[in-house]
């Protein structure tokens, strides 16, 4: 049995949670832009750490006014948006739990993700979403259920409108009673049998890892940092990066509609990018066609041999003078116009939610985004290891990030423990005992 553990390199006060890293940035005097989205003229403009906390803490106020509680739950049901980390951010202000929700669920899974966490609101995107929450609530007698708004058509304004009367007193007394054992967001995960079950994630998974993962990647996720968000926030992996974002103060934009990645990219600029393996794939893969299509398809080629050789002879320490060569005639004629369509400032990559190939990750090395891959699941918060700009190895998901351990067993399955494992599943205590072993959480990976 191997086991390897890396010790906490930050220390998190108990009775902090994840909004004290919003009145961190709003204390700074740099007051970093944590946000940024379109207007109607198509032009980004940039929330400050200061709007943030007061539109936030209008939307909790309201949250307060209309009955929801410390501890209750709220559920979410939208793309990715501005609104979707504004509400998130609103409902631990409020003191509650948040509950995320795919936007594409069915009425069937999203009743039971409101009704087994009995959440006591819920908000939807546009109107067919506020549709189908409501007929999950009817059709399976969710009698918990009191409130459910829209985010679109003004939706959130009489929600913020009822929390009027609410004092700063009574909303920072409710703000800072949560604590880092408390749980900050049960996320439904679907196992290969059975009803999904609810990972309860703590305000301490997402403070104490993203700090710890701060002090390893401070050079890739900073308040000179922009990414733009495009993955689902209902995913851990994204959602991860949304709080990782704000503990350091960068600036995130978000793309609701995939069709707009591209554009979005190229006038947003961003300076790291997060995504899934099958999205690097697509990007290859259009490439490709399209240098194909326009008769270039063996100089892409080419290109893509030099690009992996490169990052290969990197990796191992020595590049070669011809293969140099190559490399900088590439970077003129494929490269650079990859790096542009990307923004033209991407620097770094963080590839999650399943593995990167080694061929597409020295690929893109090797045209100039440094890949970050990682490892981990709902039940980790998402980051159990990644790789860090310090230390590099494709193929690999690098080394536990700071406060988390990784063993594994003599039959192969990856065990983990640390500051990213859950609580344990909701109301599923019977569960338990399979779920870990002497305090190691079995990831079920091999």
């Amino acid at each position: 049995m191997r086991e390897f553990s890396v010790p906490p390199l930050v220390v998190v006060p108990p009775e902090t949670n994840i909004t004290d890293l919003v009145l961190r940035q709003a204390a700074k005097p740099s007051n970093p832009a944590l946000f940024s989205r379109l207007d109607s003229a198509g032009a980004w403009q940039d929330i400050s750490a200061t709007d943030f906390l007061a539109d936030v803490s209008a939307l909790a106020k309201g949250l307060m006014a209309t009955g929801v509680g410390a501890g209750d739950r709220v559920g979410i049901m939208s793309r990715t948006r501005y609104e979707w980390a504004l509400i998130d951010f609103a409902i631990w202000f409020a003191g509650a739990v948040s509950v995320p929700i795919y936007e594409t669920s069915s009425p069937s899974q999203v009743a039971w993700n409101l009704g087994d966490s009995g959440a006591v609101a819920a908000f939807g995107e546009a109107a067919h979403h506020e549709d189908i929450i409501r007929q999950a609530a009817t059709s399976e007698g969710l009698t918990a259920l009191q409130h459910v708004w829209q985010l679109e058509g003004g939706g959130l304004d009489p929600v913020r409108e009822a929390g009027r009367g609410v004092s700063d007193a009574d909303l920072e007394a409710r703000r800072a009673s949560a604590r880092l054992s408390d749980v900050a967001t049960i996320i439904y995960t679907s196992g290969t049998t059975g009803r999904p079950k609810g990972c309860e994630l703590t305000h301490g998974n997402f403070v104490e890892l993203s700090d710890n993962a701060l002090a390893l990647l401070g050079d890739v996720v900073n308040e000179q940092a922009t990414t733009i968000m495009f993955l689902p926030l209902a995913h851990v992996f994204a959602r991860f990066i949304s709080v990782l974002a704000v503990a350091a103060g960068a600036t995130v934009a978000h793309t609701p509609d995939i069709k707009n990645l591209l554009p979005d990219l190229q006038s947003f600029q961003p300076t790291f990018i997060l995504a899934v393996p099958r999205v690097f794939e697509k990007v290859y893969n259009s490439a490709l066609t399209k240098a194909e299509d326009g008769g270039k398809g063996a100089i892409f080629h080419r290109a893509t041999e030099t690009a992996i050789a490169f990052s290969k002879a990197r990796q191992a320490g020595h590049v070669g003078l011809g293969l140099k060569l190559k490399h900088t005639i590439f970077d003129k004629l494929v490269y650079g116009k990859l790096r542009a369509a990307m923004g033209g400032n991407v620097a770094h990559a963080v590839s999650g939610g399943g593995p990167l190939g080694e061929r597409l990750g020295h690929f893109f090395q090797g045209i100039g985004l440094q890949i970050l891959e990682g490892y981990g699941l709902t039940e980790t918060t998402a980051p159990i290891s990644v790789n860090t700009p310090a230390l590099i190895k494709i193929g690999s998901v690098g080394k536990p990030l700071p406060g988390n351990s990784v063993r594994i067993a003599d039959d192969g399955e990856i065990l983990a423990k640390g500051v990213c494992v859950m609580r344990g599943y909701y109301k599923r205590d019977d569960l338990m005992a399979d779920t870990f072993a002497d305090g190691w959480f079995r990831t079920g990976d091999i």
